[in-house]
């Protein structure tokens, strides 16, 4: 849902004929299964009545609402981090009320003024989490730990979103992150794209899926078209098709596979037509990539959390 902009509940007007309006759209795209990004609606805010509003709008839309992401709202926030924690709480309390599955959260925050003025807000520095901070790390452990513990409670799994300058910025911080939280129902959402756009010198894209699909249960994609000259600074990157981009989804989807993973994946994309460009997205995965048999499990961490079914069986 991420291109829809804000569809929350006005005072007096019934939120159902903008729901219905947008997931109609989403539907005539060729959908069938629906992520419930928050920036669309805050989940975690409506009433319980609102949320049966909304589980009736998705279905008469035709739809399945199988994940949903809660982003820009840290849980290791300075001034907002005990409110962050309490609405995420509430977000997977709705999303079991909704049917979803999987819910991402993560370490991002919301967007600075500068980076909101900006075309495309990647190419001006945001917030950093703290390196070499003991506390705030410990703080984002024990508070993953508690919403993971929650979500498995409920029957779901919980996936943390990888997103640049947090501790879920890197391959080795991100791994090390879901190592020391140590819970089967809490896993990366590696969305690699985050990581790659960014004016700067980055990880390389294989790498980042090797070090991280193995510990991943859900899975945001984009892709960018990205140019760098490190002797002269220049770093560029803009929003283009999965198959177009610097990531070869190709060989990354192959990675994911041989390690066992069985994830829902959302199809995202920033700028213009972003529910064509993410239902082009999804016909690439679907036609030309996803056909391919997966490999040897081998031990993946991923496999733990979202056991590999037999054939035939029921999903």
């Amino acid at each position: 849902m991420l291109p829809f902009g804000a569809a929350n509940p006005e005072s007096g007007a019934d939120p159902s004929v903008r729901w219905r309006r947008d997931l109609s759209e989403v539907a005539a795209a060729g959908f069938s299964h629906v992520d419930l990004t928050d920036s669309w609606v805050r989940y975690g805010d409506l009433a319980p009545a609102e949320l049966e509003l909304l589980r009736s709008s998705i279905a008469d839309a035709g739809l399945s609402a199988v994940s949903m992401s809660a982003i820009r709202r840290s849980v290791i926030d300075e001034r907002h981090g005990d409110d962050h924690l309490a609405y995420a709480h509430r977000c997977i309390d709705a999303a079991a009320q909704l049917g979803v599955g999987v819910v991402s959260v993560g370490l991002h925050r919301a967007l600075t003024a500068e980076q909101v003025e900006r075309l495309w807000f990647w190419t001006t520095a945001g917030h950093r989490d703290p390196t070499d901070d003991a506390d705030t790390w410990a703080l984002a452990v024990t508070r993953f730990r508690e919403l993971g513990d929650h979500a498995a409670e409920l029957g779901m799994l919980l996936s943390l979103e990888m997103y640049e300058h947090t501790y879920l910025g890197t391959a080795a911080s991100a791994v090390h992150l879901v190592e020391e939280i140590d819970r089967p129902h809490v896993g990366l959402n590696p969305d690699i794209g985050n990581l790659i756009r960014v004016h700067e010198p980055v990880e390389d894209w294989r790498m980042l899926v090797e070090a991280t699909l193995p510990w991943s249960n859900f899975w945001h994609v984009k892709n960018y078209a990205r140019d760098e000259n490190p002797q002269t600074g220049l770093y560029s990157a803009i929003p283009t098709y999965l198959e177009s981009g610097l990531i070869n989804y190709r060989a990354a989807i192959g990675i994911a596979l041989d390690n066992g993973f069985q994830g829902v994946i959302c199809t995202e994309h920033y700028g213009g037509d972003g529910l064509s460009m993410s239902a082009a997205n999804r016909e690439y995965l679907q036609q030309r990539i996803l056909p391919r048999e997966p490999g040897p499990i081998g031990t993946s961490k991923v496999t733990q959390m979202y056991p590999r079914r037999e054939a035939g069986a029921k999903p």
